[in-house]
C-alpha cells in the first residue's frame, strides 16, 4: 500500500495564505478586487483574522486533499478496491495484483507539470462554476469573478504541482 506523505497534504494548505497575501496585496491585484467586490481597504481590517485564516487554511488542506485524488492517479486504484476483502494481506490475490500493478505504474505522471494540469483543470471547471455563480448572483461586475479566478487557477496549479511531485 502506499504511504501518503500527509505533511505534504498539511504544507500545501498554505499555499492559499501564501498566494493570497501576494495576490490580494494592493500593488497587484488588491485594489481591483476592493473595487468589483464593493469593498474598502477599512471593511478588510474588521472582522476575526485568526478565524478568518485558521478557516482559509482549513479549506486549503480540504483543497489538498481533493486536488491530491485528482492529480495523482495511483490513488484511484486503491480508491477502486477500497473495500476488497485482503487488499492489505500480503499474498493474497487482490494484494499481489495491487502489488505488481503499484510496481509497474506506481511512478506514471508523478511530475509537477502533470500536477500543474491536474490542479489549473479542477480550479478552473470548478471554479469558474462557483465563482460565476456567485458573481452573476451578487450581481458583481465580471472582473470580479476573473480576479477571484486567477487566484485560484494559481494556486490549484501550486497545489497540483507539489502534491503530484512530491506525494
Amino acid at each position: 500500500m502506499p504511504q501518503v506523505n500527509f505533511y505534504m497534504l498539511f504544507l500545501t494548505a498554505f499555499i492559499p495564505l501564501i498566494i493570497g497575501a501576494v495576490y490580494y496585496n494592493p500593488k497587484v491585484l488588491g485594489r481591483a478586487w476592493l473595487s468589483a467586490s464593493g469593498l474598502t481597504e477599512e471593511d478588510t481590517r474588521q472582522g476575526n483574522m485568526i478565524k478568518i485564516l485558521g478557516l482559509t487554511y482549513l479549506f486549503g488542506l480540504f483543497m489538498s486533499y481533493i486536488i491530491f485524488l485528482f492529480a495523482v492517479h495511483q490513488s484511484s486504484i486503491f480508491q477502486l478496491f477500497l473495500h476488497e476483502d485482503g487488499l492489505t494481506q500480503a499474498g493474497s490475490e487482490i494484494n499481489t495484483f495491487v502489488t505488481g500493478f503499484m510496481e509497474t505504474y506506481g511512478d506514471k505522471h508523478r511530475t509537477f507539470g502533470h500536477g500543474v494540469i491536474h490542479g489549473v483543470e479542477l480550479t478552473l471547471l470548478m471554479g469558474f462554476a462557483m465563482i460565476g455563480i456567485h458573481t452573476l448572483f451578487e450581481r458583481r461586475p465580471m472582473r470580479y469573478m476573473w480576479i477571484h479566478l486567477g487566484y485560484w487557477v494559481i494556486c490549484g496549479a501550486l497545489m497540483g504541482g507539489v502534491l503530484c511531485a512530491w506525494m
